[in-house]
């Protein structure tokens, strides 16, 4: 694999530590920008290691992003404090909620500039027929729609993709790839993407990250296709 060059001030981690079986020990430094594809078997702490981005898993070490401290001794930034939004594989919606309510929940929270528009969003994603409806009722592809969507409308700075596409059909993740990488990825929002899916990765991936039994490997970062490869076999 051929390494790629970092760019200064990106993201930083060093973080170890015991989760359930499996033990972390991740150290690293990514460009804050594209889209980095994060790769291994089952089981290697890829799930492990976008929480403990998020805020959600604590362990210890240190997390820096663009020159600021996230994590450190003695300091750690709560989640909602992170300006992150993370979509994993099972859309958690607002069951009690329309899909307007859900979309428009941390839209309104969200403090200075918005980068992402409430109707480009909408239109983007082709939500509009489902504004005023229930979740109640919603396919996987449409469900998995309003949760990216809800995240991109949070203005977060950035976005954490674990296993976006792997429940849905192959219209649905068509349509939701062809959008990450016309809208968010063309707008600049930095994205860490789980995925064991070959093709999601050379089509939207600028880098990877492979990870083995909650280590990195010795050429952890490589451009997509390396990986790709890898994973096809």
């Amino acid at each position: 694999m051929r390494p790629v060059n970092l760019a200064a001030g990106g993201l930083e981690a060093r973080l170890a530590g015991q989760v359930g079986d499996l033990t972390l020990d991740a150290a690293f430094s990514l460009p804050i920008s594209g889209v980095t594809a994060i790769v291994g078997p089952s089981g290697a702490g890829k799930t492990t290691l976008l929480r403990c981005i998020a805020g959600l898993i604590r362990l210890p070490g240190r997390l820096m992003v663009e020159g600021e401290t996230w994590q450190a001794e003695g300091r750690f930034v709560a989640p909602h404090k992170r300006a992150v939004a993370y979509v994993c594989q099972e859309a958690r919606l607002f069951a009690h909620l329309s899909v307007r309510r859900n979309l428009l929940f941390g839209y309104r929270r969200a403090a200075g500039p918005k980068r992402f528009s409430f109707d480009e969003v909408v239109d983007g994603l082709a939500l509009a027929p489902l504004l005023h409806r229930s979740t109640a009722k919603l396919s996987g592809g449409e469900r998995q729609r309003i949760a990216i969507g809800r995240a991109l409308l949070a203005q977060p700075r950035l976005l954490l993709l674990d296993e976006p596409l792997s429940s849905l059909d192959e219209a649905s993740k068509a349509d939701i790839l062809a959008y990450l990488q016309a809208g968010p990825k063309a707008q600049g929002l930095p994205m860490l993407y789980v995925s064991h899916a070959p093709a999601e990765i050379e089509r939207l991936a600028d880098r990877s990250l492979q990870m083995s039994a909650g280590r990195l490997q010795a050429e952890a970062i490589a451009e997509p296709h390396y990986i790709s490869d890898r994973l096809a076999g």
